[in-house]
């Protein structure tokens, strides 16, 4: 859950480790630091804070050298600190190692290593890794590096330097993201493209248990201990799509390019008659399909919200029971699975830790896998059976915006190409909920052109209080949830989400004069009951802002604040939904003060436990 740079080549070292931190900052920044081979030994500096604390600590300092890795830290193992800061040297300061990830047995490790006169300061379980890996160098950096591998149990993707051995960085992969790019004047190492884009053209993606030797002239590739000849991938981003384009904040911008990332999300995968659903990258045969009994969909955070909806849309389409889970619990509570079981795993990244666990323990019950992920050639994309790439493009801003409102719409086609090959739905049923798939993007388009100010306005108006509750009954009920989410994450106003129906079951004693009740109506069969949900908070003096379709007269008279939204399909208006509740969350953080993109104690991608 942090970020590496790394470089080796002609050039000063400096520039691009510290440009490379400051794109991946958004995947961890309590503190940060770097390591340059200069003087004929390893130089470190370590901030707590972030970046631009680390460049006021070295600003004035010669650090020259051509050779250097750095770190952008999200804590797991000791507090946010300068000691705790990566990178991580031995006790004698001739090994330096910067690591992403979880070493599990490593105080089994350090204890082994203090019985041998090693010495630790700090509270890291990273600082094992170079203590281990000098204990084993014996003048040859890679083999030394191999050996500690050895005793390693748990998550890492770690980049090595040697005071003794100062001509190479050694990278090693498990489980934790880590990328080698090519470059004019070097070769570059990170833990994400957006820390390459400029520097590089060509880049590999180290799979699982590979590990890169990069010297100034060329890198070396090895997997099981022998050289491989990996075929690098073309860098075909552009700088742009890793900067704000214009707008004040990446989640603003994220929630803006929505319409297209919805648009290339469709792309190519609904036939020329517009009837159909085409999800032509699936092995998935039909007979596959035909066979499941039972659909399992495991995820995190907004990607378990999006398996929510996930589990509607299923049963109503498919009529086959659909379990929901919490990808850190699923493991733990020994589900049931077999061959008729289809596994759905959702993660932005790809590289979530715990829905990477889940994953695995589908495969070992024999379920087939298959991965909704909007990064290609990512750790879940490998290990799955099958994948549905969401195509969202770069998500910078820790609150998922335009990756949740893409995996929405990947399970809605999963679920519509299966329906047909099931023959749970007829070709004129498809073809309306594919009719109205079309025209989604252009209506969030409308959302975004007409309600922004309604929403300003109601997102500020909330924050003047500390609590508030999201009700919404079936579909709305699951997107309230993730509207709760998204206010609590970036704004810090204490949110909840219930089914509108529980409300007298024990919450309506929180509700009290001004309590902010954000309600949702978008379900036109549950709708009068919604109404009598509203009037019951409105009746404790409860404020309603409320979601509705365009010209609804009821919602108009109930609520205090209403955003009106273009009419869709009931099944569909979880897409549209949650636009206008990504914004009232936006609005709230920036009223508040606060930076949007960089919500306290959260990174962007989990990849630890």
């Amino acid at each position: 859950m942090c970020g590496i740079a790394g470089y080796i080549g002609e050039k000063e070292a400096l520039p691009f480790l510290i440009s490379g931190l400051k794109k991946l900052e958004y995947r961890g920044y309590d503190s940060a630091g770097i390591a340059i081979y200069h003087n004929n030994h390893i130089e470190v500096h370590r901030q707590a804070g972030k970046i631009v604390d680390l460049e006021k600590a070295i600003e004035g300092l010669t650090i020259e050298g051509s050779q250097g890795i750095a770190h952008t830290r999200w804590a797991t193992h000791g507090a946010p600190c300068n000691r705790n800061s990566h990178p991580h040297r031995d006790s004698h300061g001739h090994i330096a190692v910067v690591h992403n990830g979880i070493i599990e047995n490593y105080l089994e490790i350090k204890k082994e290593l203090e019985a041998k006169g090693h010495r630790f300061y700090s509270e890291t379980d990273t600082e094992v890794m170079p203590n281990l890996i000098a204990h084993c160098y014996e003048g040859d950096l890679l083999q030394a590096v191999w050996k500690a591998k050895e005793k390693l149990r748990g998550s890492y993707a770690a980049v090595c330097m040697s005071q003794d051995d100062p001509d190479y960085l050694v990278a090693i992969r498990q489980d934790s993201p880590l990328i080698v790019g090519f470059g004019k004047d070097g070769n570059y190492l990170a833990s994400d493209i957006p820390a390459l884009i400029g520097y590089v053209d060509r880049y590999v993606v180290l799979k699982n248990g590979e590990t890169a030797v990069l010297t100034r002239d060329g890198v070396t590739f090895y997997a099981d201990g022998k050289e491989i000849h990996p075929v690098p991938e073309a860098m075909t981003m552009d700088l742009a799509a890793a900067k704000k384009g214009g707008y004040e904040h990446f989640m603003l911008k994220e929630i803006f390019e929505q319409p297209r990332a919805l648009r290339d999300c469709l792309s190519g995968r609904i036939v020329s008659d517009g009837k159909k659903i085409d999800l032509g990258e699936l092995k998935l045969s039909a007979e596959k399909v035909a066979g499941i009994k039972k659909i399992v969909m495991v995820a995190c955070g907004t990607a378990y919200h999006a398996c929510f909806v996930g589990r509607y849309v299923y049963e109503k389409l498919l009529k086959i029971p659909v379990e929901i889970d919490i990808a850190s619990e699923f493991r733990y509570r020994d589900p049931i699975l077999d061959e008729h079981t289809l596994t759905i795993v959702v993660s932005q990244s790809g590289e979530t830790a715990d829905t990477l666990a889940a994953l695995a323990e589908a495969k070992r019950k024999g379920s087939h896998i298959l991965a909704i992920t909007n990064v290609w050639e990512s750790s879940i994309a490998r290990d799955a059976d099958d994948v549905i790439y969401t195509r969202a493009g770069l998500e910078i801003a820790v609150a998922s915006t335009k990756a949740y409102s893409t995996q929405v719409l990947a399970i809605y086609l999963l679920g519509l190409y299966m329906a047909e090959i099931k023959g749970a739905m007829s070709t004129a049923e498809i073809g309306e909920v594919v009719d109205e798939l079309y025209r989604l993007p252009g209506k969030v388009q409308q959302i975004l052109d007409d309600n922004l100010e309604t929403i300003k306005t109601m997102g500020e108006a909330i924050t003047q209080y500390e609590d508030a509750f999201f009700i919404g009954r079936g579909l709305d009920y699951v997107v309230a949830l993730e509207g709760a989410l998204k206010l609590k994450e970036i704004s810090y106003i204490h949110a909840e989400a219930y089914a509108a129906g529980e409300l007298k079951h024990g919450t309506l004693a929180l509700i009290v004069d001004g309590v902010p009740v954000v309600s949702l109506l978008t379900q036109r069969k549950l709708k009068e009951k919604m109404i009598s949900n509203i009037k019951e908070a409105q009746t404790r003096d409860g404020q309603i802002f409320a979601i509705a379709f365009a010209g609804d007269e009821m919602a108009a008279e109930v609520a205090d604040h209403v955003c009106f939204i273009p009419e869709t399909l009931d099944i569909l208006a979880p897409i549209l939904t949650v636009i206008p509740l990504q914004l009232f969350a936006y609005y709230a953080s920036i009223k508040r003060g606060i930076d949007a993109d960089k919500p306290r104690n959260l990174a962007k991608s989990v990849t630890v436990e």
